[in-house]
């Protein structure tokens, strides 16, 4: 068992009580990070004159080596050592001699593991944006391509009124919009480094810092050594967004399995996106979307555990903290999963624009525009509303549409009625006189596009 502190015990410990401590076996994910972090370390150190240039090139030499040879498969990380840390330092001590052993000078455990964290936490938030503007990339497209498609636009999953399919995705652009928001306002807040805050209270040793920290690319260095060894807010944060993507995800998801089924026939998942029935030859089921509905309670629960471990821990590191890794790694794989298959089934899917007008018709999506145009010829509102009710309950018995009702038929209900209702109720009126900016009519439509176009062409890294 090999570990960095065993001059004060007397014996070693329980080997079961060492695999449950041990974290090699996932915080083996960020030995590029520990690397780099190390490497940064020991440049400040020769800066400030507690190594030499010979001992800290040594050093360097040895890390970048280690790094190497991990990343092409010629050094295994092994289950022999505590954690990551000890697998870097037992490897450059074995490889180097006693410059080895300063690597470790002016930091603990406590404040390298919070750096590790933080570099590669810092790492996939970005990752997760450039996701998320390939998603987005997908619904600009849809939306282009759909300014025209009338659909049923639904409140409480009943047909309300008229909209178009770029308008439905234009609301997944928001969400997936504001979700890229939250992860850049995360890297900004996150991005100070804790490095040189010791275990707890700093160190003796005269660290620049902010050296440190500009060579690892952070704002600047944290300002309270308990905070730095202590802080898991951004994980918190992290995976709360991480959480409101998976809920978006799962709306969606929702509404491509219901758009799916034999009942709507909306849209038609690509083959690679489905899956059949061992015992039923006739089904294509949409489990990509499924499965990324079901993976959203596995992110909500990372959240929902990290908070409850947090909870009720004292000032300033504690070993409960060390439960952060295995829920943050998870959680992480399982959104980035998502977002690309998501992606790709989206980006394959095939529109049935023929079934949804047809569907916006039958549903009397465009009743309110028939009471509208009562309104407007001098009848109240409320008076509007009972004689398009009315008419709703006679289209149900004859199992016609609003615009297939004859103007006999109309008039036999109101006389207000003239031949210029039919151009007032077509799906393509009561779509494009809603002009005012964030409705589905195409002139609107359009001027939301050019900015979603705007918006995805701007540097934001």
């Amino acid at each position: 068992m090999a570990q960095l502190w065993g001059g004060r015990f007397t014996k070693e410990t329980d080997k079961l009580v060492y695999n449950f401590n041990a974290s090699i076996s996932f915080d083996r994910k960020f030995y590029e990070q520990d690397i780099r972090g190390s490497i940064a370390h020991v440049r400040m150190l020769e800066k400030q004159g507690i190594l030499t240039e010979e001992e800290k090139e040594k050093i360097v030499s040895g890390l970048c080596g280690i790094l190497e040879d991990v990343q092409n498969g010629e050094l295994e990380i092994s289950d022999t050592y505590e954690d990551i840390h000890s697998f870097v330092e037992a490897v450059l001590i074995e490889r180097i001699g006693d410059a080895g052993k300063k690597l470790h000078t002016g930091r603990s455990r406590n404040d390298q593991v919070a750096l590790d964290m933080k570099l590669y936490v810092r790492d996939e938030v970005l990752q997760v944006d450039g996701i998320l503007k390939e998603l987005l990339k997908v619904l600009l497209h849809i939306m282009k391509e759909n300014t025209k498609t009338a659909m049923p636009g639904f409140t409480h999953l009943q047909k309300a009124q008229p909209i178009t399919l770029a308008h439905h995705m234009g609301a997944y652009f928001e969400m997936f919009k504001r979700d890229r928001s939250r992860m850049h306002d995360i890297y900004e807040r996150m991005n100070y480094c804790p490095l040189g805050s010791g275990a707890l209270a700093g160190t003796t040793y005269p660290l620049d810092r902010e050296y440190t920290a500009s060579l690892l690319g952070f704002k600047g260095s944290t300002l309270n050594s308990m905070d730095s060894v202590a802080d898991r807010d951004y994980l918190i944060e992290f995976l709360s967004a991480l959480a409101t993507v998976m809920m978006h995800l799962s709306r969606f998801s929702e509404e491509i399995i219901i758009w799916n089924s034999n009942e709507y026939q909306f849209v038609e998942i690509d083959d690679a996106y489905s899956t059949g029935s061992s015992i039923m030859p006739q089904k294509k089921n949409p489990d990509i979307a499924e499965l990324v509905r079901g993976k959203t309670g596995r992110v909500y629960g990372a959240l929902m555990s990290l908070l409850t471990t947090m909870k009720g821990i004292p000032l300033a590191y504690n070993k409960d903290m060390q439960e952060d890794k295995e829920l943050v790694f998870d959680a992480i794989d399982t959104v980035k999963g998502c977002l690309t298959l998501f992606a790709g089934m989206l980006n394959t899917m095939k529109f049935r624009t023929e079934v949804m007008e047809e569907s916006a018709k039958k549903g009397f999506t465009n009743a309110t525009d028939a009471a509208d145009y009562l309104v407007n010829h001098g009848v109240p509102f409320r008076d509007a509303h009972g004689i398009v009710g009315q008419m709703v309950l006679y289209c149900l018995d004859k199992n016609i549409a609003l615009e297939d009702m004859s103007l006999s038929e109309l008039q036999d209900i109101s006389p207000v009625f003239e031949k210029d209702i039919y151009d007032a109720i077509s799906m393509e009126t009561c779509i494009n006189k809603r002009i005012t900016i964030g409705a589905p009519g195409k002139e609107a439509m359009e001027q939301v596009i050019g900015i979603c176009e705007a918006y995805l062409t701007e540097e934001k890294e």
